[in-house]
């Protein structure tokens, strides 16, 4: 019985993960993405991902001159996730 339950949990855990992997692959109906557009958007989500640290320990700083430093590579994520864009 429990062979049974088993593989229904294994059979629903690859359903799910084949309509995750669908549902990602093209979540707007669009074509496929060249490589270059691939790149271009990992490049952007690992900018964004740095800037929203970079926002929270700016939050969290005290010492001016770590602010400072926040501030200025805050000031370069923008430029970079501006460039890109």
């Amino acid at each position: 019985m429990a062979r049974g339950w088993e593989s229904k949990d294994v059979e629903e855990q690859v359903q799910t993960k084949v309509e995750s992997e669908q549902g990602q692959k093209a979540p707007s109906g669009r074509g496929a993405k060249t490589p270059e557009q691939q790149a271009k958007e990992q490049d952007l989500q690992q900018l964004q991902l740095s800037r929203t640290r970079i926002v929270n320990d700016l939050a969290n700083a005290t010492h001016p001159n770590h602010k400072k430093t926040l501030e200025a590579a805050l000031a370069h994520l923008d430029k970079k996730i501006a460039e890109i864009m």
